[in-house]
């Protein structure tokens, strides 16, 4: 039984070293951001680059991703900055099963009670605490506290709260179901299409090819990049904010710029880059064959 007991502590211990070191080489993931108004009713509340999104609705609040598990404490000074609380939160979506996106998930169930969504092929990766990773399930320091999933989405799903509608666009190969959330807010008296990309970025070390543990990742990859060509997107949004320029668009969100966000042009950009470093890594890994 101690034997147990201290193998259960050294792996604890592992986890939380682990973890604490990877957001030590990154301290954006931290530090917290002044939250703010995106557009409409959608709001940022996450920290300088792990991105955390609050959609307010007469029925309730919906939070797009919980961030680490030491996140939960900025995420709810963030919303109550803004004049609303945690407990309203009725939905927890996430982008994708990886700890820096969903580790503080179920620290946020326990607090809200709110019911967790999530896209179908993730779900097994969320309710093990990254154990059943394709590529970092036997990795202790890429666990986070499993989560379970009250209702599993497939792609192309909605998800409904007071009036307003987000579609989950299933982007696969970063995760087996990373998930881009799209929905329509009112920017200076008009409706604009937000995409919140979940990650089209091959990891290092990720096995695009002859990949036993995953074997349609690269097949995965390109029908994700087909996506989300095909999505109309005039606010870029994503699970980084380095995917879209956060702190610069916050700066100038803040200097009064209420367009700070539109971006389609910027989003082309990233995705098409995304894209180009994807087929560029595929190559290489077959010619490696």
């Amino acid at each position: 039984m101690r034997r147990a007991l201290l193998k259960v502590a050294i792996m604890l211990a592992v986890l939380v070293c682990g973890v604490a070191g990877m957001a030590a080489e990154h301290p954006e993931w931290t530090t917290a951001l002044e939250p703010f108004r995106i557009a409409g009713n959608l709001y940022y509340v996450g920290s300088e680059d792990l991105a955390a999104y609050l959609v307010v609705t007469p029925a309730g609040l919906i939070l797009i991703n919980g961030n680490l598990a030491s996140s939960p404490g900025q995420i709810r000074a963030s919303v109550e900055k803004l004049g609303y609380k945690l407990g309203d939160v009725r939905i927890l979506l996430t982008s994708h099963a990886h700890y820096d996106h969903c580790a503080g998930l179920a620290e946020l169930k326990r607090l809200t009670h709110a019911r967790v969504m999530a896209m179908d092929a993730d779900v097994a990766t969320l309710e093990s605490g990254g154990r059943k990773d394709f590529h970092y399930g036997q990795d202790a320091t890429m666990y986070f506290p499993p989560v379970k999933v009250d209702h599993v989405l497939h792609d192309g799903d909605t998800v409904a709260l007071g009036g307003t509608v987000l579609t989950a666009h299933k982007t696969a190969g970063h995760t087996r179901g990373t998930t881009t959330w799209t929905l329509e807010e009112p920017v200076n008296g008009r409706s604009m299409h937000v995409v919140i990309v979940g990650s089209p970025s091959v990891n290092p070390g990720y096995r695009l090819v002859g990949n036993p543990a995953y074997p349609q990742i690269a097949a995965d990859y390109s029908a994700g990049f087909r996506v989300l060509k095909s999505l109309q997107c005039e606010i870029f949004l994503g699970a980084h904010g380095a995917y879209f320029d956060l702190a610069e668009k916050a700066k100038r969100m803040q200097a009064g710029d209420a367009n700070a966000f539109v971006d389609s042009e910027g989003y082309r950009a990233y995705i098409a880059e995304r894209e180009m470093a994807f087929e560029r890594e595929l190559a290489r890994q077959k010619a490696a064959r």
